[in-house]
C-alpha cells in the first residue's frame, strides 16, 4: 500500500490543536485514497511542541519551519502560525516543492497574498486556504439550492460575525491585537470568514464602502497566552487594530450586502449569521446552530409559507455520510475534518483545491479595500483578476 499525504504542521496552538485533530481523525470516518502521515509538527518551543506532539500523535518535531520545508519525507505544509509569518512559510515551502495549506486570512494583506499565489503557481504545487465554514453541510446545501436556481435573483446578502471576548478592558494585547502580527482585528479575523462565505455562496464583490472603530486604544501587555485567553502582565501598549468593522458591498451581479464583524457584542461567543434573500426565496445560517439551514420559498402555496427549519444530518446532504446516523448532529471540529479529507484527497487525486490562494487574494482585496474605504470614506472599487 502506497504511503499517505505526509504533512509537516506548522503552529501548535488554537489552530494547530484544530488542525491535529482533523489530520488525526480524518481517516477514521473518510475512506481516502492516501491518508494523511503525521510526520512533523513546528514550534519554537521545544517543549510546548513536544507536548502536543505526543498528545496528539505528530511522529516528530522541528522548532525552525526552515527545518521542516527543508525535510525530503514533507509532502504538505500546513500553517497555523500567526498571519504575518504565513507568507514567508508558505513562499519557502512552494520553493521547496511541498504542497501549502494555509490558515485565514491568508496574508496581510493584498501584495503579500498575491506573492504567495504566484510561489504556489509557479512551483505548480497545491494550495488551499482554511476557510472551514464551508464545510459546515449547511452551508454547502444552501450553496446548492442557490446553484440549482431556487432563490433566483439574488437581492441582498447580509452577515455578521459577533464576539465578545475582548471587552474586558483588562484583556492582554495578545497577538490579535497587534497590527505588526495581525494585520487587522475583528476585520481579517472575522470578516475574512463571512467574506468568503459571501462570494462562496454569490459571487465577486464590485465595491464596498465601510467604516471600523477602536474602542479600547490602550491594553496591559500579555504575560502569557493560549487560544483566546490569556494573562495580563503590568506595563500596557497601544492597541494597533480594529474592534469593529461594518460595511456595505456592491456584487457584480447587482446584489447588494451589509457586513459586521465586532469582539465587542456582549453575550456573543461565536456569532456568525448569514442570510440571503431572492427573488424566490430567502436562507438563513446561524454557525451556533450549525446543523440547521432556514429555507423559505415562495413557491409554496400561499397558506404555506413560512420558513422551514431544514436538520442538515441526513446522509444525502455533503459530508454527513462520513459521521452518524441521522438526527446526530456534528460540531466545529467537525469542519476542519470535513476539509482535511478534501485536502489530502484532492493531492493524492492530482485535483484543484478549493478555496485555494486565488480565493484568499480576493478576499484579501475585499478587507484591504474596506480599510481604505474607512480611512477615505468613500466606495473603493475591488480589482478585477
Amino acid at each position: 500500500m502506497a504511503e499517505g499525504i505526509r504533512v509537516g504542521l506548522v503552529g501548535y496552538k488554537f489552530m494547530g490543536k484544530a488542525h491535529s485533530n482533523a489530520y488525526h481523525k480524518v481517516a477514521q470516518f473518510f475512506n481516502l485514497p492516501k491518508p494523511p502521515v503525521m510526520r512533523a509538527i513546528c514550534g519554537r518551543s521545544e517543549v510546548a511542541v513536544e507536548a502536543v506532539a505526543e498528545r496528539w500523535g505528530w511522529e516528530s518535531v522541528e522548532t525552525d519551519y526552515r527545518r521542516l520545508v527543508a525535510r525530503d519525507d514533507i509532502d504538505l505544509i500546513d500553517i497555523s502560525t500567526p498571519n504575518n509569518t504565513h507568507a514567508e512559510i508558505a513562499i519557502a515551502a512552494a520553493k521547496a516543492g511541498k504542497h501549502v495549506a494555509s490558515e485565514k486570512p491568508l496574508a496581510m494583506n493584498a501584495a503579500e497574498a498575491r506573492k504567495m499565489l504566484q510561489a504556489v503557481e509557479r512551483a505548480g504545487v497545491k494550495h488551499m486556504v482554511w476557510f472551514n465554514y464551508r464545510r459546515v453541510p449547511a452551508i454547502a446545501l444552501a450553496k446548492k439550492l442557490i446553484d440549482e436556481g431556487e432563490l433566483g435573483r439574488i437581492f441582498h446578502v447580509r452577515a455578521v460575525y459577533l464576539q465578545d471576548w475582548i471587552v474586558d478592558p483588562k484583556f492582554p494585547l495578545v497577538w490579535r491585537l497587534r497590527q505588526e502580527v495581525a494585520g487587522s482585528g475583528a476585520h481579517g479575523d472575522l470578516n475574512a470568514h463571512i467574506v468568503d462565505l459571501a462570494r462562496y455562496l454569490i459571487g465577486e464583490f464590485a465595491s464596498v464602502v465601510g467604516m471600523s472603530e477602536t474602542f479600547i486604544k490602550e491594553r496591559p501587555l500579555e504575560a502569557e497566552a493560549s487560544g483566546l485567553s490569556a494573562r495580563a502582565a503590568t506595563r500596557k501598549g497601544k492597541v494597533t487594530v480594529d474592534d469593529a468593522v461594518l460595511f456595505l458591498a456592491r456584487f457584480r451581479n447587482g446584489a447588494i450586502g451589509s457586513f459586521e464583524a465586532t469582539r465587542f457584542a456582549i453575550g456573543r461567543k461565536n456569532g456568525e449569521r448569514i442570510e440571503i434573500n431572492g427573488e424566490k426565496g430567502s436562507l438563513a445560517f446561524n454557525f451556533e446552530r450549525m446543523n440547521e439551514l432556514e429555507f423559505y420559498s415562495a413557491k409554496d402555496a400561499p397558506d404555506r409559507r413560512g420558513f422551514k427549519t431544514i436538520l442538515v444530518t441526513e446522509p444525502v446532504h455533503p459530508y454527513i455520510s462520513a459521521w452518524w446516523p441521522p438526527g446526530h448532529i456534528i460540531g466545529y471540529e467537525h469542519t476542519f475534518v470535513n476539509q482535511a479529507a478534501d485536502l489530502v484527497t484532492g493531492i493524492a487525486e492530482d485535483r484543484p483545491l478549493s478555496p485555494n490562494f486565488a480565493d484568499g487574494l480576493r478576499c484579501q482585496q475585499v478587507l484591504d479595500a474596506v480599510l481604505d474605504s474607512s480611512k477615505s470614506g468613500t466606495w473603493v472599487k475591488i480589482p478585477k483578476e
